[in-house]
């Protein structure tokens, strides 16, 4: 199991993210359209710098979310290797049989 601090850390840079991804998005476009000044590209990206940094969703960690671990994560399940298999070996995965010789 994952720190407690951890898991909870990570909740609160999805809901920065999620906060701040309109204007994030606004500033990102601005900064990058080369038809535009120089200046304004310039102004554009100190007003990005100025928000905060877990506002950015590369910030955000994939997180098991029955253990919390932060690897070996299956994104189409939510969940670690780890987690699925003992799921699996309990039957609680439709479709999942896990093979044992």
């Amino acid at each position: 199991m994952a720190k407690k601090s951890s898991v909870e850390n990570n909740e609160k840079r999805r809901k920065t993210v999620k906060k701040f991804s309109g204007p994030r998005g606004r500033l990102k476009k601005i900064a990058m359209d080369k038809t535009l000044s120089t200046e304004e590209r310039f102004d554009a990206t100190l007003k990005l710098a100025q928000l905060p940094r877990n506002g950015s969703a590369t910030r955000i960690r994939n997180r098991c979310e029955v253990s919390g671990r932060p690897r070996a994560y299956y994104r189409k399940l939510k969940m670690s290797r780890i987690a699925l298999r003992e799921l699996g070996s309990r039957g609680l995965v439709p479709g999942l049989v896990k093979s044992s010789w």
